[in-house]
């Protein structure tokens, strides 16, 4: 009888375990193969680019970063930011910028972006660095819905941190970078937006920034690339589910280029001398000139991609972005 007693116990103890872990609060998912990051990537350039260093992820004196901040929750389930803000009290309120980190939209880590967003915030911006779904974990176009909402966190915390919620810009790298467009061309939305609806806070951005993002999946050369049939699945098939040929609608609904209009807000594109990765740019602009739309072109000659990680390109990334925004939001310096 003794022996059955502690054996309920014990089981009534795991079941109370179960249950608490069932309903803990999940902020990182642990993926063993998602190894994309700036030292691993440093492994693979420092050959041909023995100049290279990983750039500083250390805030300096003048910036406060603030870390794991949880901006919407899906179930248990919470997705974070990492924000940087001047410390330097302005007058007026700060613009803000979102980053959303690169990985080919199964890897990848917030802190991928943290150098540039430290260096924003040290340029007088509230930069944050966020945490996104990736394709193990959900599919297109799951990271769309969580980039919107982290626009929208921003906004409606924007009386908290001093950030000027008429002034807000995405912006993101390789994969990171076609999503920041298409967060910005499906400004207003419900479709990609599917918190619209119960919220009064906005989700639109005043600008993009795309750094080494595709314009268009549908190109012969971006076919080429994203839907090899050698990779079974290939990062872009495994992030829709099905190669294009099973799932053209979503290709096709993915691709930025295809949503440019008259609303699009002002794109700076920042490439780099690997030109496959920013397939579909020149269409894009030559679709959006007529429309009055703003674009820009900045190329950084000679540098690999995923270049934004590393020195000394980080600076003249940060620098054009800057210039553009500023110039953009009106800002006098």
């Amino acid at each position: 009888m003794q022996f059955i007693n502690k054996t309920k116990y014990v089981l009534v103890a795991i079941a109370v375990l179960m249950s608490a872990c069932a309903t803990q609060t999940i902020t990182q998912v642990v993926d063993p193969t998602n190894t994309y990051s700036a030292q691993t990537t440093y492994q693979k350039l420092i050959s041909n680019y023995p100049f290279i260093k990983i750039a500083s992820m250390e805030p300096p004196a003048t910036v406060k970063e603030i870390k794991n901040i949880s901006y919407v929750q899906y179930g248990n389930r919470a997705l974070q930011l990492d924000l940087y803000l001047p410390k330097t009290p302005h007058k007026k309120l700060t613009p803000a910028i979102v980053f959303v980190h690169c990985g080919g939209w199964k890897h990848g880590y917030r802190e991928n972006f943290t150098p540039m967003a430290i260096r924003m915030a040290e340029q007088g911006y509230a930069a944050a660095t966020i945490t996104y779904r990736l394709s193990p974990e959900a599919q297109y176009p799951a990271a769309i819905y969580d980039v919107k909402a982290a626009v929208r966190w921003m906004r409606s915390h924007a009386k908290q941190y001093g950030i000027d919620a008429q002034h807000i810009a995405i912006a993101g790298g390789s994969a990171g970078g076609q999503i920041a467009s298409l967060v910005g061309v499906t400004n207003g939305e419900e479709k990609f937006d599917p918190q619209m609806q119960g919220s009064k806070i906005s989700s639109a951005v005043q600008a993009i920034i795309n750094v080494d993002g595709l314009s268009d999946f549908t190109t012969e050369t971006a076919l080429r690339f994203e839907d090899d049939p050698n990779k079974k699945p290939s990062a872009a098939g495994a992030w829709f589910g099905g190669r294009y040929s099973e799932k053209t609608e979503l290709w096709e609904e993915a691709s930025p280029m295809n949503h440019a209009s008259k609303n699009t807000p002002p794109i700076l594109f920042i490439g780099s001398a690997q030109t496959r990765f920013s397939v579909g740019r020149e269409e894009m602009i030559e679709k959006l000139t007529p429309l009055g739309v703003h674009t820009q072109v900045v190329l950084l000659p000679e540098t690999p991609h995923s270049f934004w990680m590393f020195d000394p390109w980080v600076e003249p990334t940060v620098k054009a972005t800057v210039e553009f925004l500023n110039q953009q939001f009106g800002i006098q310096k």
